[in-house]
């Protein structure tokens, strides 16, 4: 299977611009015959680090926005992922929509979401292209070892993880690396293909990000079962990483599960245990 993600720049509040990037990136995903094309996180808003800014931006999943997006969904061949600022009643989550041709196939929400005004995600589903499983988790998701878990015991062989980052210069190594070993540790543990699709910022008025100053600096990538990284993008531009994943290959297992399955059988009790001691 041929998967991608659009490493492009989001413009905070400005719908129509981000829309319109959308459909380029669909634009040349369908010219390389990709299957399964991501966004970053809340790129159809852009990712404010303010709840007057959040909310000005957010929209509904039955709203004329939505339709909009379907519609563009519906004149192309890849499924789309896309991230935007969600209102649900008085609610925002910071959540993900998965597309096909005109149809919305379903929502996943952010389950560690780092704004405060944001909701916490607590559902898990699973979405098929050609047989295929896939799981979408959002940014620091992919920093804990239980949703990844959940979306591969589930079934998924492909997880897919649409960040944004806006990283202050005093924590950008640290930061590069522990994301890094994360997303290793996830895709070793569960045996899926791991993608982290993240965003780049060119011109930070545009970021919506106005608590410090920062770097968006990409490193978009896909890694497979064993956490080796099978395609980049180049950092601090913007760039779609395209990557032709083997599937026919079986996950490694071990007592017949995977290690993140076994070691859950085994020790999860104990945990529980340890957790009250």
């Amino acid at each position: 299977m041929r998967i991608a993600h659009c490493q492009f720049e989001s413009w905070c509040g400005e719908f129509d611009h981000n829309l319109q990037r959308v459909a380029e990136g669909l634009q040349k995903a369908e010219e390389m015959k990709v299957e399964i094309m991501s966004f970053p996180e809340c790129f159809l808003t852009g990712y404010p680090d303010t709840e007057e800014r959040a909310r000005a931006g957010a929209f509904t999943v039955n709203s004329p926005e939505m339709h909009r997006v379907l519609d563009l969904s519906a004149r192309h061949e890849p499924t789309l992922i896309v991230g935007f600022n969600e209102k649900r009643g008085d609610d925002l989550y910071n959540t993900v929509v998965v597309a096909h041709r005109g149809h919305l196939l379903g929502t996943y929400s952010k389950c560690a979401a780092y704004m405060r005004f944001h909701q916490q995600g607590r559902e898990f589903p699973i979405f098929e292209r050609n047989g295929v499983k896939f799981g979408v988790l959002i940014c620091a998701d992919g920093g804990y070892i239980e949703p990844a878990r959940i979306l591969a015991l589930k079934g998924a062989r492909i997880i897919f993880a649409p960040h944004f980052n806006y990283i202050s210069d005093k924590g950008l190594i640290s930061h590069f690396m522990k994301v890094r070993a994360d997303h290793s540790a996830r895709a070793n543990e569960n045996s899926i293909y791991f993608v982290r699709g993240n965003n780049v910022v060119l011109d930070p008025t545009k970021s919506g990000i106005t608590r410090n100053e920062g770097i968006g600096y990409g490193d978009s990538y896909v890694m497979d079962p064993r956490g080796e990284i099978l395609a980049r993008s180049q950092r601090q531009v913007e760039d779609i990483v395209v990557c032709d994943v083997d599937l026919t290959v079986k996950p490694d297992m071990a007592w017949g599960l995977t290690k993140s399955a076994w070691s859950y059988r085994e020790f999860h009790a104990l945990v529980e245990q340890a957790m009250k001691s």
